[in-house]
């Protein structure tokens, strides 16, 4: 065989087993779980003052203990169609069950309850790619 052709061989095979490493990582790699909750309307402003003049770093801190991290925490929403939430939070995790856990903590229900009495809201956990 000449000394081309075995370069090509080569070549190809390593892009082969290369390939196949690759996808054999991404299908052992977990993908994120993310955490979002969009206020519709917040009903009353009063109420809702209690959560809503939180810091960043004080809102982020109750995620440290679950591995989540706000990847979105806005009031500036810009609606393409249909109507645009009042405030927009995104947080991702891990993995379902750390969402979850957060979710159920005595901090955040606390912090659920003021947004469900005082918001027309709605929060839910979808799965990543």
């Amino acid at each position: 065989m000449k000394t081309n052709n075995k370069i090509a061989l080569a070549l190809v095979a390593g892009v082969a087993v290369g390939g196949l490493a690759i996808q054999g990582l991404h299908a052992q790699a977990k993908p994120p779980v993310y955490l979002v909750t969009d206020i519709l309307e917040i009903t009353d402003a009063e109420g809702y003052k209690v959560i809503a003049q939180r810091s960043a770093a004080d809102a982020a801190a109750n995620f440290k203990e679950f591995g989540g991290r706000y990847l979105v925490r806005t009031d500036r929403v810009t609606a393409l169609d249909g109507t645009a939430p009042k405030r927009l939070i995104i947080a991702a995790f891990d993995s379902t069950e750390k969402a979850q856990a957060w979710a159920d903590s005595k901090h955040q229900k606390e912090v659920t309850a003021i947004r469900v009495k005082n918001t027309k809201s709605r929060s839910f956990i979808v799965e990543g790619m």
